[in-house]
């Protein structure tokens, strides 16, 4: 048999954001009806400090697949040239359990956790949202910049890094990229002034979103902090908002966001409305009006990855993109 082995690059080419949006419409709602296979994420510290690394293995019966990403997360690597997130996602068919493709972990993960964040903003946001704030200006705001795109008709984005020159720079790259304006702003406070949708994409273990902050009727993506003892956004503003996330059980062990003003007294376990999936298959409802203030705080987990990973292996042989390289002794699969 054959395994493709298929890189970051290619992974752009053969996983378009558009695409990638159905996709995780279509793992969330199958996890939402209780047929997929989703344990929480297992990670280690490593002594050095440096960072972690984790195990999500997931399994999908709608596409008969299963599949485990190994990835390291390093939050020093932002502003370098290293994404935090290095690794890869290992697919296995589902008739014999074989691996077929060990695809770049990296960009599955920017693409699919922006993906992620769209999918909820089309749930979520005002239909007329417009205005975008980027609260960060690493990969991950690049990945959510398109996403917004998406589904929503973003006109007017403003982007803050903690260094201003890496938010000049995105602010300039990426407005030629796709004819927009986008302006750096110099506080997170000017950045999310009358935004319509903010996306926190920060390595940041303290607060850089308050309650305060939050104009009336916007709604919040917050991606960047995925450990208990780190948090984008402080008690308040999750106590203002109507809180969505993708599994609930790894928002419950995994998330400062919410676990501070649990802790806190501000939120009972009773201010989580549910999973995006349960929103998906109409289990539980979305805003319920202009003013509201929602909240999706994504965690990342292992069926986005295997979907993403599929129709990218999918598409790879169609396309015949990437590299196939003999592996174990079962005859091999047409190419």
């Amino acid at each position: 048999m054959k395994i493709r082995i298929i890189d970051y690059q290619q992974v752009r080419e053969l996983l378009d954001m558009d695409t990638c949006i159905g996709l995780m419409a279509a793992a969330l709602s199958t996890l939402a009806e209780g047929n997929a296979n989703q344990p929480l994420r297992s990670a280690i510290a490593l002594r050095s400090g440096k960072g972690l690394l984790g195990l999500m293995p997931a399994y999908l019966e709608s596409i008969d697949a299963h599949a485990v990403k190994a990835i390291s997360v390093f939050g020093g690597n932002h502003g370098s040239a290293y994404d935090a997130h290095q690794g890869v996602v290992v697919l296995y068919e589902g008739a014999h359990g074989c691996p077929v493709a060990v695809i770049d972990g990296s960009e599955v993960t920017a693409i699919r956790t922006a993906a992620a964040s769209g999918l909820a903003t089309r749930l979520l946001a005002r239909e007329d949202s417009k205005t975008l704030a980027l609260i960060g200006s690493g990969i991950e705001a690049r990945t959510h910049l398109e996403a917004m795109r998406c589904v929503r008709p973003i006109e007017q984005v403003r982007v803050w890094s903690r260094t201003s020159e890496n938010a000049t720079s995105f602010a300039e790259r990426e407005g030629d990229r796709f004819g927009l304006e986008i302006s750096a702003s110099a506080s997170v406070v000017e950045a999310v002034a009358d935004a319509d949708i903010i996306c926190t994409t920060t390595a940041s273990k303290q607060p850089v979103l308050l309650g305060s902050m939050l104009p009336p009727g916007c709604h919040v993506n917050a991606i960047g902090a995925c450990i208990p003892t780190a948090r984008e956004l402080d008690s308040q503003a999750v106590a203002k908002a109507r809180l969505y996330t993708d599994r609930l059980e790894s928002l419950q062990h995994e998330s400062g966001d919410y676990l501070f003003p649990l802790r806190e007294g501000l939120i009972g376990a009773d201010h989580v409305c549910g999973e995006i999936g349960e929103l998906l298959i109409g289990k539980i409802g979305g805003r319920s009006d202009s003013r509201e203030i929602t909240l999706f705080k994504s965690l990342g987990i292992g069926v986005e990855d295997l979907a993403a990973a599929q129709h990218i292996y999918e598409q790879s042989r169609q396309r015949g993109i990437g590299t196939s390289l003999a592996f174990g002794e079962a005859p091999d699969e047409d190419d």
